[in-house]
């Protein structure tokens, strides 16, 4: 299974975080959210869901890009996804780095989501993870994933537009109950003005406020895991 690595400077074992790719596969927005997270002393790690389809990749972002993605998107069951998970995290502790967190990018929001539900994670970002409380995509299949809140133990920040088509206030509300209902640590933001991929830099739907407290947020939360996990670590 390819991955994209962004290592931090100093040499050795790092606080590791796992950085769940959008549809678009491990594409230059998932490589500098790599690189962002590196600068901050983090060793960090996306691994490419796509990797049993003939060719993988980066895909354009563009009718035909999001078209072929969903395409894969559809062949990759919830099983591949944990194995793909597990595999990493079994890398990386194996490699002598502990796990801080996951951070995860649309579709890979939904993965962080699950995969918090299915490995003993400190912390997961979910960026505009859609399709949570459906099955519209074998990541969610058989049961929505929503229904599986109970089994998380992570601090769960979720990130999300106000304006995004892919999350209504419905469905934002679903999983703000699902949350406090499992009794699970987490805070939900949703940005007045911002739709779907608000975070990344490299579209149109790019909101610069939203995203840089965005990303504020996200780098509270991973520093907090981080002394966390050092404290028990000692």
């Amino acid at each position: 299974m390819p991955a994209y690595v962004a290592r931090p400077a100093d040499p050795g074992p790092a606080p590791a975080v796992l950085v769940g790719m959008e549809l678009f596969g491990v594409s230059a927005h998932v490589r500098d959210v790599c690189e962002q997270l590196a600068d901050l002393g983090y060793y960090a790690v996306a691994p490419d869901l796509y990797h049993r389809e003939p060719s993988t990749g980066e895909l354009p972002a563009d009718a035909e890009g999001r078209a072929r993605g969903f395409d894969m998107l559809g062949r990759l069951t919830r099983e591949q996804a944990l194995a793909d998970v597990g595999a990493t995290l079994k890398q990386l502790r194996g490699a002598g780095h502990h796990v801080a967190g996951m951070v995860g990018l649309s579709v890979g929001g939904h993965l962080a989501y699950l995969s918090a539900t299915a490995f003993d994670l400190p912390a997961v970002a979910v960026f505009y993870g859609g399709w949570l409380p459906t099955t519209d995509i074998p990541l969610s299949r058989p049961q929505p994933t929503l229904d599986r809140t109970s089994a998380i133990t992570a601090r769960v920040l979720m990130l999300l537009g106000a304006d995004d088509p892919l999350i209504p206030a419905e469905q934002r509300k679903q999983i703000a109950e699902a949350l406090t209902a499992a009794g699970v640590d987490h805070e939900l933001v949703a940005y007045s003005g911002a739709g779907h991929g608000f975070f990344c830099r490299q579209r149109d739907s790019y909101e610069p406020v939203a995203a840089a407290d965005a990303w504020g947020r996200v780098c509270r939360m991973l520093h907090e895991s981080r002394v966390n996990t050092t404290l028990r670590a000692v």
